[in-house]
C-alpha cells in the first residue's frame, strides 16, 4: 500500500494548525503582558545604583555573640538609664534584658509589625507600629500617639527619637506600600516617604518633609542641632537642621553608600552607626534600569524574594559628623547574620537587630576597649 496519500493528508492538516497555535500563543503573551503592564501594583522609573564601595570587605560581624536565642526577628534596640536593653520582635512582644543576662518577656502589643523603638527621658518606651503608627508602652499600658497626620492614616511608621523637649520625630517610609510589601516601593523608585513630628504638648502630629525615598532611619545629632534621616534606596542620608540660621533647610548629610541605609544610631563620640541592606542580588542589578523587568517582578512574588538582596549579607558602618565613613563591619556570606537592621554602640560593644535572625547579636569595640584598659 502506498503511504504517501497519508504522508500528504497529514501535512495538509497541520499547515492549517501552525498559524491557528500560533496566534493563540500570540493572544496569551499580549493578554499576559497587557495585565502585567496596566494592572501592575507599581508604576516604575529606572534607579541609579551606588558605585562600588571602596572599602575592603572583612568578616567581623561573624564574631558577634548571640544574645537571647530564640528571639522573633528582634528588628531594633534600646537601653533604658539602668543599662536595660529593650527589643520588639515579630511575635509581638517588647523584651527586655537586665543587666545580670536574664531576659523578660515585658509588654506584650498584639502587633507582628513592630519597628523602631526609643526610650524617652521619661522611661517610656516609643515604638512604630507600621499598622497602628506612634505607640506610647509604659506601666499603664499601650496609647496610640499619633495614628493619623493631615486626616491621613500613617501607614507605615517606621523609626522614632525623642528630643530633650519630648518631641518625637518619626518616619513614615512609604504612604503608598505597606510592611510587607516594601520592596515594590525600592522597584517603583518614586518617593513616598515623610518625615513627622509629634508634639507631645498639643497632641498633634505634623510633616516636616515629603517625597523620601523610603525614609528608615532617625537620629539626632549630639547637640541636637539637626536630624539625620535614611532614604534608603537612594543610598544615602540627609541632615534637617532643627535650630540656627539653618533651621527647616535641608542637604545631603552622606551618600553613595555601599547598601541602603535602614536604622541609624547615634554613637556616644558624636559620629552615628547605620546599617546598611544590600537591596539587589548579585548579578540581578540590571532590574533597576529596566521598567518592564520590573513590573514582570512586581507581578511574581517569587522573582521579588530572588531579587532582593537583603537575606544574603550583613553590613554596618560608621560614619563621622561630615559624613565620612570611618569604619565598615560586614559578614558579606551571611554565616552569622543577614538582614540586619540596627546597630548601637553602648559601653564599647556594637549591639546589633535583624529581621533575620533570632537573637541580637554584641560585637565588642576592640579599639574602644583597649583605649579604655589604658
Amino acid at each position: 500500500m502506498d503511504p504517501k496519500p497519508n504522508t500528504v493528508a497529514n501535512a495538509r492538516t497541520s499547515k492549517p494548525f501552525i498559524p491557528a497555535f500560533l496566534s493563540v500563543l500570540l493572544v496569551c503573551l499580549v493578554a499576559f503582558m497587557f495585565q502585567i503592564l496596566f494592572f501592575s501594583p507599581i508604576s516604575p522609573r529606572n534607579l541609579e545604583l551606588p558605585p562600588l564601595s571602596s572599602f575592603p570587605t572583612n568578616n567581623q560581624l561573624q564574631r558577634v555573640t548571640k544574645l537571647g536565642e530564640g528571639l522573633k526577628d528582634p528588628e531594633d534596640i534600646c537601653f533604658d538609664k539602668e543599662g536595660t536593653l529593650y527589643t520588639a520582635t515579630r511575635d509581638g512582644w517588647i523584651k527586655r534584658m537586665y543587666r545580670n543576662g536574664s531576659w523578660e518577656d515585658w509588654k506584650m502589643t498584639n502587633s507582628q509589625t513592630l519597628l523602631g523603638i526609643t526610650i524617652t527621658k521619661e522611661g517610656d518606651l516609643i515604638a512604630c507600629d507600621s499598622e497602628e503608627g506612634l505607640l506610647k508602652v509604659g506601666k499603664d499600658g499601650i496609647v496610640v500617639l499619633a495614628s493619623h497626620v493631615n486626616g491621613s492614616k500613617i501607614r507605615f511608621a517606621d523609626d522614632v527619637i525623642e528630643a530633650s523637649d519630648g518631641s518625637l520625630y518619626f518616619s513614615v517610609a512609604s504612604t503608598k506600600f505597606d510592611l510587607h510589601s516594601w520592596y515594590l516601593d525600592v522597584i517603583e523608585a518614586k518617593p513616598h516617604g515623610q518625615l513627622l513630628k509629634y508634639d507631645p504638648s498639643s497632641s498633634e502630629t505634623s510633616i516636616l518633609l515629603e517625597d523620601l525615598a523610603f525614609a528608615n532611619g532617625v537620629a539626632l545629632s549630639r547637640d541636637q542641632d539637626y536630624l539625620v534621616v535614611c532614604e534608603t534606596w537612594k543610598f544615602r542620608c540627609l541632615k534637617y537642621w532643627l535650630k540656627g540660621e539653618d533651621k527647616g533647610k535641608t542637604e545631603i548629610f552622606v551618600e553613595n553608600l555601599p547598601g541602603g541605609p535602614d536604622n541609624i544610631k547615634l554613637a556616644p563620640d558624636g559620629s552615628f552607626w547605620i546599617a546598611l541592606l544590600q537591596l539587589t542580588s548579585d548579578g540581578l542589578e540590571f532590574v533597576h534600569s529596566s521598567k518592564v523587568s520590573k513590573h514582570i517582578i512586581a507581578a511574581f512574588p517569587k522573582l521579588i524574594k530572588r531579587v532582593n538582596g537583603v537575606f544574603r549579607k550583613a553590613m554596618v558602618v560608621n560614619v563621622a559628623t561630615d559624613g565620612k565613613i570611618i569604619k565598615k563591619f560586614d559578614d558579606p556570606e551571611g554565616k552569622v547574620m543577614t538582614f540586619v537592621t540596627s546597630a548601637l554602640e553602648f559601653e564599647d560593644h556594637l549591639y546589633l537587630g535583624s529581621l533575620n535572625s533570632n537573637f541580637v547579636g554584641k560585637l565588642p569595640l576592640e579599639d574602644k576597649i583597649s583605649k579604655s584598659a589604658e
